[in-house]
């Protein structure tokens, strides 16, 4: 292939131009002509890939001239005691399309003021429509704020001048000297809380869903944190430096200017694209960049992921090094003690000021082994607080030994399963194995999904990411302080035999993504073969593939199917088999649901897997060959609220009157608290005739507010239609709906709701005067439907409009067929549901329950319906005609949203 021939450097102005610049005469939009003339040159330069660094370093090079025209154009080269310099990004000579100019004019402490020109120049600036940052101080100023501010003497440290007395910076440099200020030990201290608040606000992951390259964990700033402790420490403006001193090996540098490296060009095709300064990794910039970078397959979700992996690669490499080197430099800088306090642990490893360290340097090539015997180490000893740096970069070195004999050696598969036992901090020292590389190493096939993006928003992390999230969980239901927030989880997770075992299946549940196929049977090979290879027993084995291959079960049928229906019990039942897979399975479908994404796991979600659990645990208990029948479920039902009604003084003659009215699904299907809290508010309500609205908040204060919503009120054929949409203007999300009518033609329609995600900072059943109003405007509305618009338009967010993909209806069979069950999968959109409802409507179908799953971007729902006289739906032409409708109904909603 050939390649353009580069100049030497990106272009500058010529002599010629640089004094038409310099000139009063010359306009700013004549300014910006020749601006925009050399950055069309770079952004040129930059598709042909020229070396982003000589880009980055050209182009502040290019404004430098910009800017010492215009302060030439101003009149302030004729000012003795006054200098512009550059600070920040622009001080390090590292500017992008569209990065900040920051400007610091400073001023000699005796200077007259120069306001009026140093505004002429400010003004001239803005008028060529760039983004400055500037600040006019002396240099008293500068260092008073500097002794009080880090990120002001950060930004000073950094400084350049570009145009006038160098003096003035010379002198500014001795008042902030560290022997003035922020001696070495408080400067160190105060950036690395500051990199660990900012860490914190990305949940300390580089692996979200849209990172920002600059101040997520591995990105730019975290470089740059090494650069700045560099120049407070070492006194040097050269990263190099680093290999000098013996803090960066040859390969090290080489390997975190090629990270650095790939950021940059990131950062620069998105501000080129953008059109504006902007460091986020938006799902709308992604795919554009991936295409920007060669990935133009015509599967577009693979492209993305593609691309973002290549990234997560960078910023772990970024951040592996940061860490290596922040250790180095705390080690060389801080340690003072004369005598350091060793603690020898064997002949291989020692402890040197809470530090694991080895005790020579070739321990990991004499003896393989104790590269996961250090880390068993770790996982015994609470006191240990990290690695030192001598032993990370050793450790770095030798992971070429770990091959296909050092995987299969008896003595590391034991060392593993040790590691997997641990009793302190499992989940840290697997994280910080999978950090340093040797996780990926031992277990390529963890390797193999480190950086692999899921191009969705149901996932909010990265594969590897999400996995150690999940094991993480499990370890946190061992937790005295998990017992409130999980405690059937925090219960069963003490009665299971092995917790080892449940920690392998959650390491390999979701490790055949990416790869194409069912990922669950693709894990379970590679479970398997883990099995074998470590050991395990037939029977541990069975159950890790059992748990790999059906980690989704659960929570499908949880979210998806009527658990209140005994044959859906039965038949979920019938596939665990036994107490022992359901403990453990359970286990995993919590933790998998809470490392997905926190905001999945709500009060809704928890109600459903307890009640799944249980019910389940009650079928196992009364065996597989004696399922409970639907009367037999609906005299329990009954029963049970009585004795609630009893507790509570209620007319109970009265109350079985009302039961004697209503269907008997409804019994069925609703448990015995559910129709003691119907019964006591109807009993209540009559005699009046309005529609009556009831709303009781599910869960505690350790959830995201999920509220049932019960509604009894006279029939209608519009009622789901319009309760639907009143549920969307008001920002709330239909998570289950169950409508049952009376034989005088009410309806009790019981709805669980909550609030949408961009109404999210609401907890609903927290807020008494927010409950209220739902009342209020429910019963208004429902006593006045035809008031009411059906089909609510709202904003839709921009991330869902990102995804769009046609829908899907179908009709499928049920073990029962009381009602016609239709499964919808579309976009989500707000308004879609009051939508269905509206169809089901205009189409004379009555809706009798509904079950609503939201799976990030899509909707994945089933309506259970019957003809308008409650028929059952037969016969191939007419389903085919209801589901092409509705189809047809939901594509042309979605388009719609979009506009």
């Amino acid at each position: 292939m050939d390649f353009p021939a580069f100049p030497d450097a990106p272009p500058l102005f010529s002599q010629a131009e640089k004094q038409e610049l310099a000139s009063s005469n010359t306009s700013a939009r004549r300014f910006r002509e020749l601006l925009n003339e050399k950055t069309k040159a770079y952004n040129d330069l930059f598709h042909d890939l020229y070396p982003i660094e000589k880009l980055v370093k050209g182009l502040s090079s290019l404004y430098d001239e910009v800017m010492q025209a215009a302060w030439l154009r101003a009149g302030l080269d004729l000012e003795q005691d006054v200098a512009m310099v550059a600070v920040g990004g622009y001080g390090r000579s590292e500017l992008h399309p569209k990065s900040d100019i920051d400007l610091l004019i400073l001023l000699r402490d005796d200077s007259k003021p120069k306001t009026e020109k140093i505004e002429a120049f400010i003004t001239f600036l803005w008028d060529l429509k760039l983004d400055v940052g500037h600040a006019v101080r002396t240099v008293s100023e500068c260092a008073e704020l500097a002794a009080s501010d880090i990120t002001v003497i950060t930004n000073l440290i950094e400084s350049r001048t570009l145009y006038g007395s160098p003096e003035l910076r010379a002198n500014l440099k001795l008042k902030i000297d560290v022997n003035q200020m922020w001696d070495g030990e408080t400067f160190y201290r105060a950036k690395l809380a500051e990199q660990e608040a900012r860490h914190a606000k990305y949940q300390n992951t580089a692996y979200n869903l849209e990172p920002n390259l600059k101040e997520c964990p591995g990105g730019l700033r975290d470089m740059q944190m090494i650069d700045w402790v560099a120049k407070r420490h070492l006194h040097t403006n050269r990263l190099s430096a680093l290999i000098d001193k013996e803090f960066l090996s040859d390969d090290e540098y080489t390997q975190l200017k090629g990270a650095v490296s790939h950021l940059w060009r990131i950062r620069w095709a998105l501000h080129t694209i953008v059109g504006r300064k902007e460091d986020r990794l938006l799902f709308d910039h992604q795919r554009t960049l991936a295409k920007e970078f060669g990935f133009d397959d015509e599967d577009l979700k693979r492209n993305v992921e593609r691309f973002m992996q290549g990234y997560y690669q960078s910023v772990a490499a970024i951040q592996q090094l940061n860490d290596l080197l922040l250790q180095h430099f705390e080690e060389s800088f801080l340690c003072f003690e004369e005598e350091p306090e060793i603690e020898v642990i064997n002949k291989r490893f020692q402890v040197t000021n809470g530090q694991l360290e080895i005790c020579s340097t070739e321990v990991f090539q004499e003896t393989p082994s104790a590269m996961l015997e250090m880390y068993k180490i770790m996982g015994d000893r609470s006191d240990i607080k990290g690695i030192r740096a001598n032993t990370m970069r050793a450790l770095r070195d030798n992971l070429e030994a770990v091959d296909e004999d050092y995987r299969n050696n008896p003595i590391n598969t034991a060392l593993f399963l040790d590691i997997i036992a641990s009793r302190h901090r499992m989940t840290t020292v697997l994280r910080s194995m999978k950090h340093i590389g040797l996780l990926g190493r031992y277990l390529p096939e963890f390797g193999a999904i480190i950086g692999q993006m899921q191009h969705d928003l149901f996932h909010i992390y990265t594969v590897d990411a999400h996995t150690l999230h999940l094991v993480e969980n499990l370890r946190r239901f061992l937790l005295p302080e998990s017992r409130a927030i999980f405690p059937i989880s925090s219960q069963a997770i003490r009665h299971i035999a092995k917790v080892e075992l449940l920690y392998i299946a959650g390491l390999y549940h979701d490790i055949g993504k990416g790869r194409g196929g069912d990922h669950s049977e693709l894990g379970c090979v590679d479970a398997r073969e883990f099995c074998e290879r470590h050991g395990l027993s037939k029977h541990e084995t069975s159950l890790i593939e059992w748990l790999v291959r059906h980690h989704l079960l659960m929570s499908v049928t949880a979210q998806r199917k009527d658990i209140s229906d005994p044959e859906v019990i039965w038949e979920f039942a019938s596939i665990v088999k036994n107490q022992e897979r359901l403990d453990y399975l359970f286990l995993l479908t919590v933790a998998d649901i809470n490392a997905t994404n926190p905001s999945m796991w709500n009060s809704w979600r928890a109600s459903l897997m307890r009640q799944l659990y249980l019910e389940t645990k009650r079928a196992l208990r009364r065996g597989l060959d004696s399922p409970i029948d639907a009367d037999m479920q609906s005299d329990e039902h009954k029963q049970r609220a009585l004795e609630i009604l009893i507790e509570r003084n209620a007319d109970i003659m009265e109350a079985e009157n009302i039961w004697a009215d209503i269907e008997e699904e409804y019994f069925i299907r609703s448990s015995g608290e559910e129709i003691a809290w119907n019964t006591e508010a109807i009993l209540n309500h009559r005699p009046s005739t309005k529609p009556l609205v009831e709303i009781s908040p599910l869960g505690g204060r350790n959830f995201s507010g999920a509220s049932k919503v019960f509604i009894y009120t006279p029939n209608a054929s519009h009622l789901f239609a319009v309760t639907a949409a009143l549920f969307e203007q008001m920002g709330l999300t239909i998570l289950d709906a169950k409508i049952n009518s009376t034989s005088y033609n009410y309806t009790l329609d019981t709805f669980v709701v909550m609030e949408s995600a961009e109404n999210c900072d609401t907890d609903l059943h927290l807020d008494h005067s927010r409950i209220e109003l739902m009342k209020k405007t429910l019963i208004e509305q429902l006593d006045s439907p035809s008031l009411y618009e059906s089909v609510v338009k709202r904003f839709t967010p921009r991330l869902l409009k990102i995804f769009n993909a046609p829908s899907t209806v179908h009709f499928v069979s049920q073990p029962e067929e009381v009602w016609s069950a239709v499964e919808v999968t579309a976009p989500d959109r707000p308004g879609l549901l009051a939508l269905i409802g509206q169809f089901f409507m205009e189409h004379n179908l009555m809706l009798h329950k509904a079950k609503v799953a939201t799976l990030g971007e899509r909707v994945e729902d089933t309506f259970y319906i019957t003809e308008e006289n409650g028929d059952l739906i037969t016969g191939s032409a007419r389903m085919k005609y209801i589901g092409d409708a509705l189809k047809y109904s939901i594509d042309r909603f979605s388009q719609a949203t979009e506009q």
